[in-house]
């Protein structure tokens, strides 16, 4: 499986909701990672205000940073590799890079029970 991880700018919250008025970009990245989650797809996101060390610790975005500044942020990385700066990844950017369909931005995916059939009690 895949692993996205987005680093943001600094900000209150992740959600988009605390500011003086409703980021609809930053509630729409925030429910679909929720639905990801949901489905078994793990997206880390770091803030640069809460998680400070993990910007440090990070080679790319530590030279990114220095390099291009805070402007550069939000940025995604899929499997250590940069996928996409300064912006969100949309949600069909987001279903490309991790090799899933819409269904898993949107809501539970029903899954069907592999291998054991009836005796793993």
């Amino acid at each position: 499986m895949k692993r996205m991880v987005i680093f943001e700018p600094a900000m209150c919250c992740s959600t988009g909701v605390c500011g003086p008025s409703v980021d609809p970009e930053l509630l729409r990245i925030s429910t679909v990672i929720n639905n990801l989650k949901n489905n078994g797809i793990l997206v880390e996101r770091y803030n640069l205000s809460s998680n400070p060390q993990i910007f440090i610790d990070s080679k790319e975005i530590n030279r990114m940073l220095i390099n291009n500044g805070i402007e550069v942020l939000p940025v995604s990385m899929v499997d250590g590799t940069v996928v996409k700066t300064k912006a969100y990844p949309t949600n069909e950017e987001i279903c490309k890079f991790l090799g899933v369909t819409e269904k898993y931005l949107k809501g539970t995916v029903a899954r069907t029970a592999k291998g054991c059939g009836s005796s793993c009690g």
